[in-house]
This record gives C-alpha cells, structure tokens and sequence, in this order.
C-alpha cells in the first residue's frame, strides 16, 4: 500500500471514530435526560445566584433524586443539600480570634506510618493538647487545633514541642498537599502553612540522613536572606 493510501485509510478511521463517538455522545444525553446523571456517578451539585432576592440555590442530583436547597450563602446552600442526602456537611468557620491560628498537625513519618488506630495514640487522644481536637486523616493520626501564638509558626512549633515532649511524636504535616503551591498571603496564611509544612518535613528527615538540627539551621541562616527583600510586583 503506497503512502497516500495509507494516509487516506487513517483519515477515514479518524473520522468514522468521531462521528461514533459524537452519536455515543447525544445517545448517552438523550437517555440520562437533560441534567440528569446516570445512577452511581455520586453526587453533584449546582450553585446558582438569585439577583432578585440575593439569595443561593443548590441543586443536587445524585443520579436518583434530585434535592435543592435555598440559603443566604453558596456555602450554606450546598451544606443544607449536603446533609438532605445524608452526608456530612461543610461550614466555612469564622477566622480566629487575634493571636489565636487554626491549623490541623498530622504525625505523617517517613516510611510506614502506624494507621489511626494504633495503640501508639492512645495517650494523646486520652489527653489531646489544649485547643486540639484528634481526627483520623485519611488513615492518619491528626490534630484539629486552635491555638495561641505571635505568628503560625510560632504556634506550630510551640504545639510541636509540647507533643513531641509529652507523647514522643515527631509530628510532620500541616496536612499540604500541593508544596509547590505559592501563596504571598502573610505570616499567617497559607504561605506561612506551607513553608511551615517543608520545615517540619526537613526537621524530621534531616537526621535520617545525618545532618544535625544545627546543620539546618546553618543552612538556612546561610541561604536565606538577613532581611526581607523587597516584594517583587506581580506579573
């Protein structure tokens, strides 16, 4: 088969595979009904702005039933829905009081870390520190805290201690997923949970490769600038 053929039988595949899919496409809507989801794709929902009244409706559609909801909030909208299919719902919290940080600490230890339920935890959860509630973190031992401090980091480290004092734990995780994310937010952000997140993962894997507290802290004194620079504009 000669080149142009060949080409002309692939153009030909190409186009009978999206006209199928384009006709698997309308059948699947035509089936499933407009807005409606198929049963066991879990649930979804939609947020609208009523301008009239200022008010929020969520729909929720669960591929079985449809719910909706109306509240003053997007947020509150989408809760109230949440828990009409029975799940848990979230509720944005108000901020703090001043000189008061809200952030969760997980014990996330290089390699195999014990599971939530492991007897290692008991003591803590008997008697969490001040402010701090125990919470499993995807099979993680974790802390829900809200607790004093000048700035974040200062309330992370005092937390820390107090933890690795009092129950031997070398607590490692602000609970970040995405370290490569930036936030120029302040000291009390979550910039500063980020940057606090690589910290703890450098205090606790440094000595595994046999660099002192010491070491990383000349290495940061080294590194890091004596004062804070000037922000650069944003692009």
């Amino acid at each position: 088969m000669s080149e142009a053929a060949l080409e002309g039988c692939l153009a030909a595949a190409r186009a009978w595979e999206f006209e199928l899919a384009w006709k698997l496409c309308w059948l699947e809507k035509g089936l499933a009904g407009p807005g409606r989801r198929r049963k066991g794709m879990g649930l979804q929902v939609r947020v609208e702005l009523h301008e009239a009244s200022g008010l929020w409706t969520a729909v929720g559609d669960d591929g079985e039933r449809r719910l909706s909801e109306t509240a003053e909030t997007a947020d509150e909208a989408t809760a109230l829905v949440h828990e009409a299919f029975g799940l848990k719902a979230w509720r944005p919290q108000p901020p703090p009081p001043p000189g008061w940080h809200r952030f969760a600490l997980i014990h996330c230890p290089v390699g195999r870390a014990p599971g939530y339920a492991d007897p290692c935890y008991d003591a803590i959860k008997a008697g969490p520190p001040v402010g701090c509630v125990p919470e499993d973190f995807d099979g993680y031992f974790g802390l829900r805290c809200e607790r004093p401090g000048a700035r974040l980091l200062d309330a992370v480290a005092e937390l820390c201690g107090e933890i690795r004092t009092g129950h031997g734990l070398l607590m490692t995780d602000l609970g970040i997923e995405k370290l490569w994310e930036w936030s120029a937010d302040g000291p009390d952000g979550w910039g500063a949970e980020i940057v606090g997140q690589l910290l703890l993962m450098a205090a606790e894997r440094g000595p595994h490769l046999g660099y002192s507290v010491d070491d990383l802290a000349r290495f940061l004194s080294g590194v890091a600038w004596a004062d804070c620079p000037p922000r650069r504009a944003s692009s």
